[in-house]
């Protein structure tokens, strides 16, 4: 395996070191280490929100950054475990409410286990999937995705960071990998002021594991790069979503915003010819060689502004029965919102006008700042401004490998609309 570059251009060395079982040891009393909360801090901990905010506490104990404490109320009284990190705005990461709890080692299995055992039950005829969605598992800053018999792990906040080789050590024990690669070079991080590292954390002894490998999900196959693709090595939040898009795919599609191709893969089962767009040449070049893994010769992919290809198609008459449209998140922060949204309605309404008659449109966003309700006032400004008429057959979101907490709308990202055209 070849050393990776990482995004901050620094080299990033292939290490496998021994697990140390002394890092997995916590300690299950906690004296003297309380962070006490204002009052507004207490009403949004009993809102049930996970997140506390370092305006939100009046007083933190002397530990280290990553460190479990207990937190209380003004008066003392207990409240919650959390993970402390004095980098972040959010300074506290709740794990547990209940008193007795003890952080250690068996507490941390359990919650594994636990994610482990969801995908076992929701995942099918895939080998690739998130096996950990963090805050969506009540593991906050911990991501894990499988890609065959490899592992990528994320710990994206100090105190999962001091975790790191406990969870190296689990996943090992629960599910004998052949590889687990970190891929620390998530924007996240620098909010918790940790370094961006792409590195091999375990190789099975006596056995050599590529980083790129062969996956399949939905019975299809695909290339992926574990240490230099995008995300942990591809986008696993839509596979339910291609399912779908699989059942109703007919006549001619169009997929915009390609990658590497998932969605148009998924079109050709049941379209006579599928177009995929996308602006990114290495992109357009590995969905090809998807395309060829799976022995597809009904898709065409073009290097193209999808933007300026679809007002092309759209001033040229062109018709497609099944559209996708999956771009990348236009509103990473509230100040693009703005931006995002005029975005959204631009490839929308024209994706929209391109419509045959009783055509499907599959239309999503993945910007958290852009909620369920005004993306769909999107679809609607869109429909009316194209002359269109559309049913909503469906609303979609991440796949059950990416559970969302009831009382956390961040973990809510991922919106998707199956609209068809009625006249």
């Amino acid at each position: 395996m070849k050393k990776s570059q990482v995004s901050s251009g620094k080299e990033s060395t292939r290490v496998a070191p021994k697990i140390d079982h002394q890092t997995s040891a916590i300690a299950a009393t906690l004296t003297g280490r309380e962070a006490h909360l204002s009052t507004r801090g207490v009403a949004r901990l009993r809102s049930a929100h996970p997140w506390i905010y370092r305006s939100d506490i009046e007083r933190v104990p002397a530990v280290e950054s990553g460190e479990v404490v207990k937190v209380v109320d003004p008066r003392g009284r207990f409240l919650a475990w959390a993970h402390y990190g004095a980098e972040s705005e959010i300074s506290l990461r709740i794990l547990s409410r209940q008193t007795e709890a003890i952080i250690d080692r068996q507490f941390w299995r359990e919650r594994l286990a636990q994610a482990v055992d969801l995908r076992s039950r929701v995942v099918q005829d895939s080998d690739c999937c998130r096996l950990v969605h963090g805050d969506g598992d009540a593991l906050p800053g911990l991501v894990v995705d499988r890609y065959g018999d490899a592992l990528v792990i994320q710990t994206l906040t100090r105190g999962m960071e001091r975790l790191k080789m406990l969870w190296v050590e689990l996943l090992v024990e629960l599910l004998q990998p052949t590889l687990i690669i970190e891929r620390n070079d998530a924007r996240v991080r620098q909010l918790e002021q940790l370094p961006m590292v792409n590195a091999t954390l375990y190789e099975r002894p006596g056995l050599v594991t590529p980083a790129e490998l062969i996956v399949t999900e939905n019975g299809l196959r695909f290339k992926v790069d574990l240490l230099t693709g995008q995300k942990t090595g591809a986008f696993l939040d839509q596979r339910e979503n291609r399912a779908v898009v699989r059942q109703l795919a007919r006549g001619r599609g169009l997929d915009c915003f390609s990658f590497h191709g998932s969605f148009a893969l998924h079109l050709a089962a049941g379209c006579e010819q599928v177009i995929g767009l996308d602006i990114s040449l290495p992109a357009i070049e590995r969905a090809r060689e998807n395309a060829a893994l799976n022995g597809l010769s009904n898709i065409e992919f073009i290097e193209t502004n999808v933007f300026d290809k679809l007002r092309e198609y759209d001033d040229r008459g062109e018709r497609f029965e099944t559209i996708v449209l999956d771009p990348p998140a236009f509103a990473r922060n509230r100040a693009a919102r703005e931006g995002a949204l005029r975005g959204y309605k631009e490839i929308n309404l024209r994706a929209m006008r391109l419509l045959s008659a009783g055509g499907t449109l599959i239309t999503c966003t993945c910007s958290y700042h852009v909620s369920e309700p005004a993306f769909q006032q999107i679809l609607e400004d869109a429909a009316r401004d194209a002359g269109r008429t559309l049913q909503i057959i469906e609303k979609r979101t991440q796949g059950r490998d990416h559970p969302m907490m009831l009382s956390l709308p961040e973990t809510f990202y991922l919106k998707c609309f199956v609209l068809r055209l009625v006249d």
